[in-house]
């Protein structure tokens, strides 16, 4: 890989983008979710959470409830299924019709990233707007896709998502409380979710100059729950001065980020945080994140809690089924054309 494949080439200014570190950096909270056993801490998580969310917009759990075995066996067997010979991965490559399955040649605003994933919905099949016209109220079913082998991925993946959806409506809840919302304030954006879990693998790469495993980007989903292995090589920018801070990893843990349909929601109170995967030169990565969507009808704006005439809303309004259907082929091209961000539905004041 000395000779860089020449779609993988990240812009000067991002590889060279500020990233000295102070002399005492700060660093992403860890949150221990088995203090909320205890009555008394209780409220000091919730408030935590809230601190992270609007500081970071990123944290980590541990004691989370989601059992460590489940999460090694999807990582056991992600890995005999990306060892494969790249025939038998592509027969379940994923398209733009159906964006689920395996892929490796996936976009971040345009430029190729550095890395192989499979995909799988975490509602089998997932309901999705036919068309991104704002009139054809029309629906499709998309299906999953799964290799003959491992026979056990399927298993493997439902298991673990069943577990991580659980953590997302419980953080959801903390999230919500956090607020000063009712708990189950959220809970309607997701009767007909659209969430779904990846597998990332990211192989060596011995020229960190010239590109980045995991191009700079904001979540578009409410929420975002990362396993990540020892590796390491997430960062988050912070959002006082735009510095990049790793995510160092932290045995057992999961990391949250609260993605654009928060910071949203919230009318900028909660942060959606750039973040990145910077490559390592000897040693390949594993992560596994779950996208936790709303359902296909949910109109994403900012909630009226956190509009008042002091307080006007910044963003425009949208239907996240057309959203999501408007960023399917962007996931899969480098496209000329601009692929919308957070930023372009803010309201010019």
């Amino acid at each position: 890989m000395e000779d860089l494949d020449p779609t993988y080439l990240q812009a000067p200014e991002h590889i060279s983008a500020p990233n000295v570190l102070p002399n005492q950096p700060e660093e992403v909270n860890v949150i221990d979710l088995s203090r909320l056993e205890d009555p008394e801490d209780v409220q000091n998580v919730i408030s935590e959470i809230g601190e992270a969310c609007e500081k970071w917009g990123f944290f980590q759990v541990i004691n989370h409830g989601v059992p460590c075995d489940t999460r090694q066996r999807v990582e056991k067997t992600a890995k005999k299924f990306f060892d494969l010979p790249m025939e038998e991965k592509v027969k379940v490559k994923r398209d733009e019709k159906n964006p689920v399955g395996y892929h490796d040649g996936e976009h971040t605003k345009s430029v190729r990233d550095l890395k192989e994933v499979f995909d799988s919905y975490f509602k089998d099949p997932m309901v999705i707007p036919s068309s991104t016209d704002l009139e054809d109220d029309s629906l499709s079913l998309l299906y999953n896709k799964w290799p003959q082998f491992p026979s056990d991925l399927r298993e493997a993946c439902e298991e673990y998502a069943r577990h991580a959806e659980k953590l997302a409506f419980k953080l959801l809840e903390l999230i919500s409380l956090s607020l000063g919302l009712p708990k189950e304030r959220f809970h309607d954006f997701f009767k007909e979710q659209m969430s779904f879990l990846r597998i990332n693998h990211y192989p060596p790469c011995p020229r960190p100059d010239l590109t980045l495993a995991h191009n700079p980007h904001k979540d578009i989903v409410v929420l975002t729950i990362l396993a990540q292995d020892e590796v390491g090589g997430l960062q988050v920018s912070r959002r006082s001065d735009g510095v990049w801070f790793p995510v160092k990893p932290v045995p057992n843990a999961l990391v949250i980020n609260m993605g654009n349909c928060f910071e949203i929601w919230t009318n900028d109170k909660y942060w959606s945080a750039e973040h990145r995967v910077v490559v390592n030169t000897t040693r390949e990565r594993y992560s596994i994140p779950f996208f936790f969507f709303p359902s296909h009808d949910v109109e994403v704006k900012p909630l009226e809690e956190f509009v008042s005439p002091e307080n006007p809303p910044r963003y425009k309004g949208y239907n996240w089924g057309k959203f999501f259907a408007s960023r399917l082929r962007s996931m899969f091209q480098k496209l000329d054309t601009h692929t919308i961000q957070v930023d372009d539905l803010k309201v010019i004041t």
